[in-house]
């Protein structure tokens, strides 16, 4: 299939999908949807979108779960999203601690490589929705269009970077991108 023939949207997990915890979310029971994330997945995939997750997930590196539990966390995202016919396509994750200087965990670009490795995608025509300075910085250095929500960590990157009010779209949640992103196509 040649780029462009599908339409790919790029999302952050924690606090865009899930509620956030600056004390990670370990097991299936932390991991709780921010309101409306999960419907608004499901928009997606009704409008003909494919979704893909792009996430840091340093506490495997730093041994506060296991990629069992991390495995299991996933299911449970998938799991709730069926009720709403609702699919993400691909989780894709940096699981190394921050110290490692790997160059999949944003705001590096290797998870963003994968993607496009994966999809047969020109990423300059995707969006990818994130909810910290990181996301939006491994987002435009991967040529996405970069769109931030203020749930999660949103509303303190956006206090630290006014800038931002003149440099990306910024919505009040996950739902309100979609709402946005489907009308504009």
């Amino acid at each position: 299939m040649p780029p462009n023939k599908i339409k790919l949207v790029i999302l952050d997990r924690d606090g865009v999908i899930n509620q956030d915890s600056k004390d990670f979310i370990r097991s299936p029971a932390q991991w709780q949807p921010i309101p409306g994330s999960l419907e608004a997945i499901a928009q997606l995939n009704q409008a003909g979108y494919r979704v893909v997750v792009a996430t840091n997930q340093s506490g495997v590196g730093r041994g506060y779960y296991s990629e069992a539990d991390l495995a299991a966390i996933h299911q449970k995202m998938h799991k709730a999203l069926q009720s709403f016919n609702g699919v993400i396509d691909r989780v894709f994750y940096c699981p190394h601690h921050p110290e490692d200087h790997c160059e999949c965990r944003k705001p590096r670009i290797g998870l963003f490589k994968q993607i496009a490795q994966t999809y047969p995608v020109d990423l300059t025509t995707v969006p990818m929705i994130g909810d910290s300075l990181r996301d939006l910085q491994a987002t435009q250095a991967a040529g996405c269009r970069p769109i931030l929500v203020l749930t999660g960590q949103g509303q303190q990157t956006l206090q630290d970077n006014p800038q931002l009010v003149n440099q990306v779209p910024i919505f009040e949640d996950l739902k309100a991108a979609v709402c946005v992103l489907l009308f504009d196509g």
